[in-house]
Order: structure tokens, then sequence, then C-alpha cells
């Protein structure tokens, strides 16, 4: 594991499990961002057995339940960036759990195809 990496050695910890951590986003995109991180420093999720993306998944469930409860958004997005040219800036596997609320965008539509702008609005290009 590497020394620099920010979710092996974390400054604060929300929450854990023998196989993951719970983390603020340190740059997070609205309010109650959240990161779900394997212990195991691996770049991708794909490195991780099934047993170990399952758990990763039950604790992403479980954190959308408390930001549910705590900060009631109107959704969410939750998503993974695997490779640097997916934009991951991090190379240690991790989940983002993003409340999202209404307003947070002038349009919301696409969510998470606006990775691509271009391709974002497909609805409109389509009619």
């Amino acid at each position: 594991m590497p020394q620099t990496c920010p979710f092996c050695s974390p400054a604060s910890v929300v929450a854990s499990t023998p196989t993951a951590l719970v983390l603020h986003d340190g740059f997070p995109l609205t309010h109650g961002h959240t990161l779900v991180v394997p212990r195991r420093h691996v770049a991708s999720l794909f490195e991780l057995s099934a047993e170990e993306q399952a758990e990763l998944w039950q604790l992403v469930t479980q954190v959308r339940s408390a930001l549910v409860e705590q900060l009631h958004p109107d959704g969410f997005t939750v998503g993974v960036n695997d490779g640097e040219a997916a934009g991951q800036t991090v190379p240690h596997a991790h989940i983002h759990v993003i409340p999202r609320y209404v307003g947070d965008v002038a349009d919301p539509r696409g969510g998470i195809r606006w990775v691509l702008p271009e391709k974002a609005a497909y609805r409109e290009a389509s009619s």
C-alpha cells in the first residue's frame, strides 16, 4: 500500500467494518458526499473478490440509509470512477455516495451521462 494513499491512512473515519471504511469526501460535490473504501489497497473494485464487492455494496446501502435519515436528500448519485481515463484521481478503489437535492444543478436529467457533456442530452437529440 502506497504511503501517500489518502484512503490507506485517512485523517478521519466515519464508520468501519473489517473490510471497508466510510469517509467524508475531501472535496464534496454536495452536503453529505461520502466514500465507501475497501481496506485492501487495490486500484479497481474489480480486483476485489465477489465477497468483498458484496460487502462494499451492503455498506453503500447502509450509508445511503443513514444519509436519508440525517439529510433527507431528494435522490442520490452512486458511482465509481474505474481508471484514470474514467476520472479516477486516487488509485485506491472507492464508491461515491452523493446525496442530490432539487436545484443542486439546473437540469439533472442525464445524471452520470454528463461525464461526456456532448452525449448527455440524448433525449433531446433523439426527439
